[in-house]
Order: structure tokens, then C-alpha cells, then sequence
């Protein structure tokens, strides 16, 4: 086979992998739109369980009301088939691993799709709460506190995302130290940039409030650490660090 034809079957695999995974995802999405006011009911639980007696959300535009619940059974239908997406994904770049790097990748893959859920889920469970009874008990005397549900999605949709990603650390710092870019010394004497980072990061996708900040630095503090302490029971390929040995 000429290097051409090699590279227009990676391609023609590529294609069928895309198109596998869209479909998977158009099929789950399918399943969940009847249900989208329900998810999106429980979406909703923690901002309303905060609102005074009689409280609601509103919607302000005419389409809202269609497209909030479309958004929601597409983030549904996302987290669903992210096991298929995965696979797909894997299914493409295995052929091209060696035996040791596939025995590494399997359980970094799976530990990936679970942390990024265990990260929503500390959104949901612990930080709304918190953020949500803050921001209500912030209104002003007389202010009836009535968010948008276009909004208000748009909000959690960005706390999921940012929660889902920062329970990504430990999955960095392990392929970071298997692969050599770092050691386990070199990370750790880089800590404080860490933790200062973590609150930079907490600023940007947080509310203006010390409460959800510290909510989401702490954790990613936390998350980095267990992921030293999992990196040093890693073996490390034989590859050049990027950076010099420590004096």
C-alpha cells in the first residue's frame, strides 16, 4: 500500500468513526427530547429549592421555551454517549499505540469519562447549593429574585464544564510524569503556581463570589495532589524530560 493510500484509509476510518459517533449521539438525543422539561426540571431543583415561597423562572424570548429543552436533551444525550464516543475515538488511535501504551490509555480513558461525571455531580450536589442560596440571600429587600431559564442553563452548563474539566487534573499529571514531559519533583516544586492558578481559574468560571472560587480551587489543589501521589507509582516511559533534572 503507497503511503497515499494509507493515509485515504485513515481517512475513510476517520469518517466512519465521526459518523458512528454523531449517530450515536442523534439516537440517545432522540430518546431523551420527550423527556427535556423533566431533566430540565431537575436541572432547575437547586436554584428553586432556594427561592422564596411562590418563587419561579421565566422565560424572556419567545423561543426560549423550545429551544432550552432541546439544549437540554442535547447535554443529556452528550454525557449518555460519551462511553460510545470514547470507544470510537479509542478505536481509531489503538492501531497506532504500542501494547504498553494501550495497557496505559484503557484505564486513563475510563478514569477520564468518570471523573469529568464525578465533576458535575460535585456541581450539583455541593457547589449549587451553595452558590445558588448565596446569590438568592444577596438580593436586595423587595427584589423578587425570577431568572431566566435560558440563563440559567447557560450558568450550569458552564459550573458542569468547568467542574467536569478541573476533575481532569490527575489524569494531566499522571500522563504528564508517564510520558516524561515532568517528574513528580519537578511538579511539586511548581505547587504554588498550581494553587495560585486554581484560584485564576476558579475567578474566571465562578460567580463573583469567595464562596464558589474557593469551591472549585480547592478541589482542583486537592485533584492535583492525589494525582502526584498516583504519578509516583507510575513508571515512566523512556522519554527526555522537557525540562533539566533538579539540582
Amino acid at each position: 500500500m503507497t503511503p497515499t493510500d494509507n493515509f485515504i484509509s485513515h481517512l475513510i476510518e476517520l469518517r466512519d468513526r465521526l459518523l458512528r459517533i454523531v449517530l450515536g449521539f442523534i439516537l440517545v438525543f432522540i430518546g431523551f427530547f420527550p423527556f427535556a422539561n423533566k431533566i430540565y426540571a431537575l436541572l432547575a431543583a437547586p436554584l428553586l429549592s432556594k427561592l422564596p415561597a411562590g418563587g419561579q423562572m421565566i422565560a424572556t424570548a419567545v423561543t426560549t421555551p423550545f429551544f432550552v429543552p432541546m439544549k437540554v436533551a442535547m447535554m443529556a444525550a452528550f454525557i449518555v454517549s460519551l462511553p460510545h464516543t470514547m470507544y470510537q475515538v479509542w478505536a481509531f488511535i489503538a492501531p497506532g499505540l504500542y501494547s504498553h501504551e494501550k495497557k496505559f490509555m484503557i484505564p486513563m480513558i475510563i478514569a477520564s469519562s468518570l471523573l469529568f461525571l464525578a465533576g458535575m455531580a460535585f456541581a450539583y450536589f455541593v457547589v449549587f447549593p451553595v452558590v445558588f442560596g448565596f446569590i438568592v440571600g444577596s438580593a436586595p429587600k423587595g427584589v423578587a429574585v425570577m431568572t431566566d431559564i435560558g440563563n440559567y442553563l447557560d450558568f450550569v452548563l458552564t459550573l458542569f464544564f468547568a467542574f467536569g474539566l478541573a476533575f481532569q487534573v490527575p489524569i494531566a499529571v499522571v500522563m504528564t510524569v508517564r510520558f516524561g514531559w515532568l517528574t513528580v519533583a519537578q511538579l511539586k516544586e511548581a505547587r504554588g503556581y498550581v494553587v495560585v492558578a486554581a484560584f485564576i481559574i476558579g475567578a474566571i468560571f465562578t460567580p463573583p463570589d469567595i464562596i464558589s472560587q474557593f469551591m472549585l480551587a480547592m478541589p482542583i489543589w486537592m485533584l492535583f495532589e492525589l494525582g502526584l501521589i498516583v504519578a509516583s507509582f507510575t513508571k515512566q516511559t523512556p522519554t527526555q524530560s522537557i525540562l533539566p533534572p533538579t539540582s
